[in-house]
């Protein structure tokens, strides 16, 4: 799996509104500056999360961009999708759509498993996990695997 600079710059942009403890609005200056994100590439971030009711922007003298919902309840996939669509895709089909010949059918359960094991992860851990520092443990049991950190 490759993960876009947009989904990452849109983890990291909801990182830092979530730790704001007072809940106040954020400004895309401030997102960016604080992640060092390009401010265009960011509004467009922004208004995907949107889009999707991740965040809401406030407008005025305090304004900026703060959770439509509780960090909690956002989770990672939630992201990946607002930004880049779904986690899964072949040929810009979700893997149930695509069809394969006889000989090459096993395909689409690789792509259908693969699916799986991110949902198992993406949609387990929340923003609200990341601001903490504290991933589930079904999740953090996966890192303590020396495999998991060696390129393959």
């Amino acid at each position: 799996m490759r993960v876009s600079a947009k989904a990452d710059y849109a983890l990291r942009a909801l990182i830092e509104i979530a730790a704001r403890t007072d809940g106040t609005a954020v400004s895309a200056e401030q997102l960016g500056k604080a992640q060092d994100i390009p401010h265009g590439f960011l509004q467009a971030i922004l208004a995907d999360l949107r889009r999707s009711d991740v965040v809401v922007s406030q407008r005025g003298q305090s304004g900026g961009w703060r959770f439509a919902r509780s960090p909690d309840s956002v989770s990672v996939a939630d992201v990946i999708r607002a930004v880049d669509g779904p986690l899964v895709s072949v040929y810009g089909l979700r893997p149930e759509a695509v069809a394969y010949g006889e000989s090459a059918q096993v395909l689409q359960h690789v792509w259908i498993a693969a699916r799986h094991a991110l949902r198992s992860v993406f949609e387990a851990v929340s923003i609200q996990d990341l601001v903490d520092g504290q991933l589930p443990s079904a999740v953090a049991d996966l890192t303590a695997d020396e495999d998991a950190w060696q390129p393959h």
